[in-house]
């Protein structure tokens, strides 16, 4: 290869409340990619994303890869150099690299991620929004509900744990005839989570995070996922009838008005083997 040629993997996070209006990967993909070309390549740039996360939905840390050509037979930008003129670039407050990693030429950040991990936040006993700190507005979903079953919850998600067609769970789009539903879920799981302001906000509010981790997922299938999860623990839903939905193998049979919304999930990590990350 080429001496001043390199592929770089990159990690960045963004808030996607702002992005609601218009299909948030194709204004970022292009803001990325004009942002890119600012570090005046030689090569036409293209960005792969590793995950696609649908509109509203944050990023603690996605990944994408692309290749850099100098001219003039300049070296390759080192990590540190690349990350911090990508971030003079942006000067966009909702999106921020945050570091970088020389790859090798067959390095794909889709194709070879291991795992994704999403967190799903929730806040319980929020009668109005404004009870939330500024720092969780639109950064999780609040509830009215002052507790939930988190037992139901606990057997609802064991449920959804290891390897399952989840044709239920998935929303109706493009990819449909083309991706396999059958997935396997490492980690479907609920913990206490906290306010980002917690120790700095004199209101007590219940926090609970939701983990799910795969290799991958369908479309809006963590959101359903969530919603489900939600819904047994608001005794909306009994754990046989979560069992019913899943077995029921089809997208039609998850019930309407059920998934959680975009603004309370996270992709909190993609996770590579060593190269990477």
């Amino acid at each position: 290869t080429m001496h001043n040629w390199a592929r770089y993997l990159i990690f960045f996070q963004y808030i996607g409340t702002k992005y609601r209006s218009q299909s948030f990967i194709y204004y970022f993909f292009t803001f990325l990619q004009g942002t890119i070309k600012r570090l005046r390549p030689v090569n036409p740039v293209s960005l792969s994303v590793s995950s696609r996360t649908d509109t509203g939905v944050h990023a603690l840390s996605n990944s994408a890869h692309f290749d850099l050509q100098r001219k003039d037979d300049k070296p390759p930008f080192t990590e540190d150099v690349l990350v911090k003129a990508l971030n003079f670039h942006i000067k966009e407050q909702q999106i921020r690299v945050t570091h970088a990693n020389r790859v090798p030429d067959d390095f794909h950040a889709r194709y070879c991620a291991q795992s994704r991990t999403y967190i799903y936040r929730i806040a319980l006993g929020v009668t109005h929004h404004t009870l939330l700190p500024l720092t969780d507005w639109n950064l999780c979903w609040s509830l009215r509900n002052t507790e939930l079953d988190i037992d139901a919850m606990h057997e609802a998600a064991a449920l959804l744990v290891g390897t399952h067609d989840f044709s239920s769970f998935r929303a109706v789009n493009s990819d449909l005839p083309f991706k396999n539903p059958v997935k396997t879920m490492d980690v479907v799981s609920i913990q206490p989570g906290s306010s980002f302001a917690h120790s700095h906000f004199h209101r007590q509010l219940q926090f609970w995070e939701l983990t799910f981790k795969s290799r991958s997922f369908l479309y809006k299938q963590v959101r359903r996922m969530a919603g489900v999860l939600v819904a047994a623990g608001q005794g909306l839903l009994s754990v046989s009838q979560v069992k019913q939905i899943l077995d029921a193998r089809d997208t039609l049979a998850f019930p309407q008005g059920v998934a959680a919304p975009a603004h309370g999930l996270f992709l909190k990590s993609v996770d590579y083997k060593e190269s990477g990350e």
